[in-house]
């Protein structure tokens, strides 16, 4: 029946993901070691942790005035603040209570809507604002629709159009590969997201994998974020040796915003980062920013 089901599930890209985090070990470094700093220095703004929400949307669901209370619990751990697809009310409410947000738009077809929603999200003194490019295609090849909302790809040209109507840092969201990594440089982009979008493709390489390759590319020119399958300080600690700058944690935080609302919110952030400190103390990395990679070793099949 274990055989089965490991067939079964072998095109599952969480799974995946979730197998690859989990062969990379680590080695202890305790000589010269000390307490170590896990803040984050982005967009010329500092914040007590690498540990992001990631970009959900519709929280209601979870709990009332869900993506709010997100809001509300990363702005007490002083973390940045995520948000999807949402009405310009949302963004505003959610901005309202001084969570640093950056506002990712859906590649919706009509690009004046696109434009509107940069000027609205700017208007509400967002941090940075982006687009989820890889909401493009349904699993059918047909052009996406999310919840009535037509979507279609983007273009080289269109990107760097979006790019160029904003004065704040532009974010694309969903890279996983060296191809779209450079045309995001290309087009102007101040940050990008490695995420296959929690296995929005059947075997879709899990975003540590293909991390090292996108480093060595962007070079330090942008910074780097990684979601997907984050579920622990340890997780936050293998993307930041591989070359991350944060790390967007999502469904690890359901249950407590559910549960307790922001407050649960906030304590998952802070005691992943605390997770995070402990592995960072033992590996002799002294802050987010000087972690050797070469301290992650790949366990043999």
């Amino acid at each position: 029946m274990e055989n089965k089901e490991n067939i079964k599930n072998a095109w599952d890209s969480n799974e995946i993901t979730r197998d690859y985090f989990d062969s990379l070990l680590l080695e202890m470094r305790h000589i010269d070691s000390v307490i170590p700093c896990t803040k984050l220095e982005l967009f010329k703004e500092t914040f007590d942790t690498p540990v992001m929400m990631a970009a959900l949307s519709h929280l209601n669901s979870i709990r009332d005035n869900g993506m709010v209370e997100m809001a509300r619990g990363a702005l007490a751990a002083n973390a940045v603040n995520w948000a999807g697809m949402g009405h310009e009310a949302e963004l505003e409410s959610i901005t309202a209570t001084g969570a640093r947000t950056i506002s990712i738009i859906k590649p919706y077809a009509d690009n004046d809507y696109i434009i509107r929603r940069i000027e609205h999200a700017e208007s509400c003194n967002v941090l940075a604002v982006g687009m989820d490019v890889d909401h493009s295609f349904g699993a059918n090849g047909q052009y996406d629709e999310v919840l009535g909302e037509k979507m279609t790809s983007k273009s080289l040209k269109e990107i760097k159009e979006f790019i160029k109507a904003t004065k704040l840092p532009f974010v694309i969201k969903g890279v996983l590969s060296e191809q779209d990594a450079y045309k995001c440089l290309e087009a102007g982009a101040k940050g990008i997201v490695v995420s296959h979008h929690h296995g929005i493709m059947n075997y879709a390489v899990p975003p540590l994998m293909i991390l090292p390759k996108i480093v060595k590319l962007i070079n330090h020119a942008i910074p780097i974020f990684v979601d997907c399958g984050v579920m622990s300080g340890m997780d936050v600690f293998k993307a930041l040796a591989l070359g991350a700058d944060a790390v967007s944690a999502g469904r690890i935080i359901l249950d407590p915003l559910k549960a307790d609302g922001a407050a649960g919110v906030t304590k998952q952030i802070e005691k992943m980062t605390k997770e995070l400190a402990g592995v960072m103390a033992r590996t002799c990395s002294p802050d987010i920013r000087h972690i050797d990679a070469s301290v992650i070793q790949h366990k043999s099949n």
